[in-house]
């Protein structure tokens, strides 16, 4: 009898990483920001198999959250940004921990932006 023909290996499937993005906001009618904001920044950990996933699905998200992300820089993962000299305080280890155990994007901060320099 002959032998069944062996099925094609899968791919190794590659673990999801947290990275630490800084997105740019700009405006929306359904933003939430306050009146009086030209945009905002946020810091957010999100996961992903590859920095590219991580800034994809974040900016979905966002999307999703009725935001208007402009720009989205990365600082990498914990390994490098601890590799870069980055000195990671345990709270925000914790979010990091957090965002990879719920494949999550998770906002850490928060800063709006105006054009009213007494803000």
């Amino acid at each position: 009898m002959p032998k069944p023909p062996k099925s094609p290996e899968k791919p190794e499937k590659r673990p999801q990483q947290v990275y630490t993005l800084l997105v740019e906001l700009g405006r929306s009618p359904d933003d939430g920001l306050p009146k009086g904001a030209t945009g905002a920044g946020l810091l957010l950990y999100a996961t992903g198999v590859d920095e590219a996933e991580a800034v994809r699905e974040s900016v979905a998200v966002l999307k999703t959250a009725g935001v208007a992300p402009l720009d989205v820089t990365s600082y990498g993962t914990l390994d490098e940004r601890l590799a870069a000299g980055d000195t990671i305080p345990d709270e925000e280890r914790e979010l990091m921990a957090r965002a990879l155990a719920e494949n999550a994007v998770i906002v850490a901060q928060k800063t709006w932006f105006t054009d009213d320099d007494s803000d």
